[in-house]
This record gives C-alpha cells, sequence and structure tokens, in this order.
C-alpha cells in the first residue's frame, strides 16, 4: 500500500505507519499543497490519502482542494471537529470515510484497507468481448452474451435500479462493474457489499453506519457503505441474503432516498444507483413469504439474466485460452499449449461452477503442467479430484442436518455441542495420521500446542502411547 498522510500530528503518523503492511510505503505533508506537489511528482504510485485537522484550514476545505485536483484518489478524514453535519459534508464532497479522533487501529486499518479495494474495482477496466490476458474480461461471442452487450449498452446511462440474475460463478460482479463504468457515475465511486458474507448483526451498520454508543463496541462514529456511495454506484451482491428486517430497511433507502444510520432517528438523503446480484430464485422466495414482494419489483426495474456456462459451451474454448494467458502471465510461466482432445473434454462437462470453476481448474492445470501440452487426462484428474472433495462437503452437510433434526425432535438439547466435538475428533485423528504419529509435527499443523494436542488425543481414544 502506497500511502500519504497529511497532517502535523506525530503520535498519529506513529500509528498509521504501525498500520502498513511490509513493502508499503508511507509519505507525510504537511499540507495540502505540498500534498498536491508530492502527488503530481509521483503520478498514479499514491493509492490512498488520510488526511487529519490542519492549521489553517478546515477538513472540508482541504479534502475540496484535494478533491478537486485528484477526485478519484481515495481519502480518509480524520478529525477531533464534534460539528454534528460535518461527516456528511465531508462524505458528500468525496470522502472514502470519515473519522472522529482518536480512533483505533483496527477501524483504521479496516477502513485503509476496504476503500483501496474500492478504488481499484472503481478504476480497473471490464473488457466485453475482447480478451485481454491482463484484464478483466466478460468473455463470450455466443448469441446470449451478445444479447447481454447490447443490453448493457441500453442501461448503462440510465439511472433505474438493476438487478443481475445467474448461478454462483456465472460473473455477476464484471457485469455490474461494466454497467457502473460505461455509465454517467463512472467518475464516482463504485462500492461493493457482499450480503452473504457479512454476518447479519453487522450487515446494518455496514450499509446504513451507527453512531458512536449506538450498541456495544460502538466506539465510534461509523459512515456506511451508502453514504460512501453517494454520487456513485453501490453493488449489493447476494441480495436475496437480506433478512426481512433489513428488507424493509433497504425498500425504505430506495422509495425516499435517505437513509438513518444505527443509532440515529436523522435522515440523511443519499444518492446512489443501486445494482443487486442473486444467484436465489427471489420469485419463489417471494412466495414463500423470505423476500418482500415490493422489494422485489423495486430491485427488478430492469433484469439481466446471466445464462449458465452449460448453455453456452461455444464460449468455453474463448475462456480457457483467456485463463491460460492470465496465469501463466501471472506464474511467470511460458503459456502452454492445450490439446484439441482436451478442449472437447472441457466443453461436455457441465461446470456447476460456472466460469468460477473453469478459473480454478485451468488454474490447478497450469501449476502441474511443468511446461508440457496440457492433454484431456490432466484435466479429467483434477475434475475427478474436485468432485471427490464435493463428495466430502455433502457428507458435512448430512451431518449437520442430521444432528439439527435430532435437536428439533427434542432427541438431544443442542446440535452444535454435537457437532464441534464431531468435528474436532476428525480434525486431531486426520492431524496426527498426516504427521506420521509425530506429536510436534501435527500440533504445527494445527496450531496448538503438544500439551493441547495430547490432551485432545487422549479425549478422542488416541491415546499419543498408541501412536
Amino acid at each position: 500500500m502506497n500511502l500519504l498522510y497529511i497532517g502535523g500530528c506525530d503520535a498519529l503518523r506513529m500509528q498509521i505507519e504501525k498500520l502498513l503492511e511490509q513493502g508499503s510505503n508511507f509519505i507525510q505533508c504537511a499540507d495540502v499543497p505540498a500534498a498536491l506537489r508530492h502527488i503530481g511528482s509521483v503520478g498514479q504510485d499514491t493509492e490512498i490519502v488520510v488526511m487529519s485537522d490542519l492549521a489553517q484550514i478546515d477538513p472540508l476545505e482541504a479534502l475540496v482542494e484535494l478533491k478537486k485536483n485528484y477526485y478519484s484518489l481515495p481519502v480518509i478524514v480524520l478529525s477531533e471537529n464534534r460539528k454534528s453535519s460535518l461527516a456528511i459534508e465531508i462524505i458528500k464532497a468525496g470522502a472514502d470515510d470519515f473519522f472522529l479522533l482518536p480512533i483505533s487501529s483496527t477501524e483504521l486499518v479496516d477502513s485503509m484497507q476496504q476503500s483501496v479495494v474500492d478504488a481499484r474495482l472503481s478504476s480497473k477496466p471490464v473488457e466485453i468481448g475482447e480478451v485481454y490476458s491482463d484484464q478483466d474480461t466478460i468473455i463470450g461471442k455466443s448469441r446470449a452474451m451478445r444479447d447481454i452487450y447490447k443490453q448493457l449498452g441500453r442501461i448503462a446511462s440510465q439511472t433505474v435500479t438493476v438487478l443481475v440474475r445467474g448461478e454462483t460463478g456465472t460473473g455477476k460482479e464484471l457485469i455490474a462493474r461494466a454497467i457502473y463504468q460505461h455509465g454517467h457515475r463512472a467518475h464516482k465511486g463504485f462500492i461493493a457489499v457482499n450480503c452473504a458474507a457479512i454476518p447479519e448483526n453487522l450487515l446494518e451498520s455496514e450499509l446504513f453506519g451507527h453512531e458512536k454508543g449506538s450498541f456495544t463496541g460502538a466506539n465510534q462514529l461509523r459512515i456506511g457503505r451508502f453514504e460512501q456511495a453517494h454520487g456513485g454506484t453501490l453493488f449489493l451482491d447476494e441480495i436475496g441474503d437480506l433478512d426481512l428486517s433489513l428488507q424493509v430497511k433497504l425498500l425504505r433507502v430506495l422509495q425516499e432516498k435517505t437513509i438513518q444510520r444505527v443509532g440515529s432517528s436523522s435522515n440523511i438523503p443519499v444518492d446512489v444507483r443501486v445494482i443487486a446480484a442473486t444467484h436465489r430464485n427471489l420469485e419463489s422466495m417471494v412466495s414463500e413469504g423470505t423476500f418482500r414482494e415490493d422489494l422485489f419489483y423495486r430491485l427488478n426495474v430492469i433484469a439481466i439474466p446471466i445464462p449458465p456456462l452449460r448453455d453456452r459451451r461455444e464460449d468455453i474454448p474463448d475462456l480457457i485460452h483467456y485463463f491460460l494467458q492470465r496465469y501463466a502471465k501471472e506464474y511467470g510461466l511460458k503459456t502452454p499449449s492445450i490439446s484439441a482432445k482436451a478442449i472437447d473434454y472441457l466443453k461436455q462437462l457441465e461446470w456447476p461452477g460456472n466460469i468460477r470453476q473453469v478459473q480454478n481448474v485451468i488454474s490447478k492445470s497450469l501449476l502441474d503442467s511443468k511446461g508440457q501440452m496440457l492433454d484431456w487426462q490432466r484435466f479429467d484428474k483434477i475434475i475427478k479430484e474436485s468432485q471427490e472433495l464435493a463428495k466430502k462437503q455433502i457428507n458435512l452437510r448430512q451431518m449437520i442436518d442430521y444432528e439439527l433434526t435430532r435437536a428439533v425432535n427434542s432427541e438431544t438439547e443442542a446440535a452444535l455441542p454435537i457437532l464441534s466435538q464431531q468435528f474436532e475428533r476428525e480434525v486431531y485423528t486426520m492431524a496426527i495420521d498426516r504427521a506420521g504419529g509425530n506429536q510436534a509435527k501435527a500440533a504445527r499443523l494445527l496450531g496448538v500446542s503438544r500439551f493441547t494436542l495430547r490432551e485432545k488425543l487422549r479425549l478422542y481414544g488416541k491415546h499419543p502411547k498408541k501412536i
């Protein structure tokens, strides 16, 4: 990470420097003019700016001056100014985040890392149709993909909400980024949130922000993703995983274009284009009562269905060659040739994981190729290994389902302690087997002490003396 700190607080400078990973670059400038001169001299090398209170200028003026010259540069503003509306004004002026001082190191480093990721998503181009190994590319010349390209051209410049639909691994985020980059909000930010990856109790705060003291652990005012995306685009991936209480709040935002932070009753206006995506059948969820019908219609103004790979097999060869070039370059290898039989073999597969699965298979084949031609047998081996792993995952799900059913039928008090013990027993047994009975090696594999290892082995009937 290449970070520029604008400010004169030595304690804050030391705090930020300690947070940076090895290999990062840190530069400090005392004021905005010095910062502008530095950025102008290093070009695109500066990835993020953290700015604290300055002596001669208030935070908002400093931010406006910085953004006037480098609007797309991520900026986090830290201030001791308690003015209630400052956070709103700072975010609307283009800051990626705002915190009142003092700030915890955890919150600051999380914000810095997220801001850099958001900036890269906003600036990294998504090519359509043409194959560039070093760029994210939507690949496909099939009739289904040509129809999608036309649809993208028609809707990109509009402000309506878009719902991208498709199975897992079909490339929904790439489609969302293409809509953003070809639209009139491309000069503003693109913020992505995976609704399924964030625990339910944290997702509301992630989306809408929270006030200091609004719940246990809310030690700092937090700006939510809607505010961060003001003027730009917010991508809500896996929207079908939202619980009903959050669906109500999202519907309110789409209708009224205002948000309320957790712990506040104040309405904050937001101007955001929402692009949502899901692999779920929302119509069925509406019928079952697990997804609100009014929210579905709000989101489904324009729908882009992405076909699974098995329905556009003619695109598979282009995907294979794209990933071969991309990963060969990434791994520092010469792009290997691939036999015609291997291409035919791969075209006939069902690809339940779609493009993501193709990507994974090609990556594994390259790591094992040793510069040789890739034949169909190599791919067959990789596919069978992944199928075996999938079977084990299914067995795990069956075991969980069995214990949950017992709990529902009052055959056991709680499922989790039983499942945790079964899982732990299997982990320790496999570790000591993998280590050939060597306790020190097994402890290292698991990241536990030898004492803990011995106690667990005794507990599960794998006494060390018997190994």
